[in-house]
C-alpha cells in the first residue's frame, strides 16, 4: 500500500505541475479528488502495516496532501475557473 500511495503522489504531483499553467487551473478540480483517493490508500497503509514499515505511506500521506493543499489554494487564487 506504501509503494501504491508514493507512486499516486508522483503522478499527483506532476499533474498539479501542469495544473499550475495558467488557463490549465480547471485541472484542479479533477486533481483534488484524485489526491484524496492517493491519501485514503496511504491512510490504510498507515492502518494495516506494521510501525517499522510506514514510511512509504507516510510520504504518500505527505505528497498527496501538498498536492491536496496547493490545489485548493490555486482554484482560490484563480477563482475557481483559471
Amino acid at each position: 500500500m506504501g509503494l501504491i500511495s508514493v507512486l499516486w503522489g508522483v503522478v499527483a504531483m506532476i499533474w498539479m505541475v501542469l495544473a499550475l499553467i495558467p488557463l490549465l487551473g480547471w485541472g484542479n478540480w479533477f486533481l483534488i479528488p484524485f489526491a484524496a483517493v492517493g491519501a485514503v490508500i496511504a491512510a490504510i497503509g498507515i492502518l494495516f502495516t506494521s510501525s517499522a514499515k510506514t514510511g512509504r505511506a507516510k510520504a504518500g500521506l505527505l505528497l498527496n496532501g501538498i498536492v491536496i493543499v496547493v490545489a485548493i489554494v490555486r482554484l482560490g487564487i484563480g477563482g475557481g475557473i483559471v
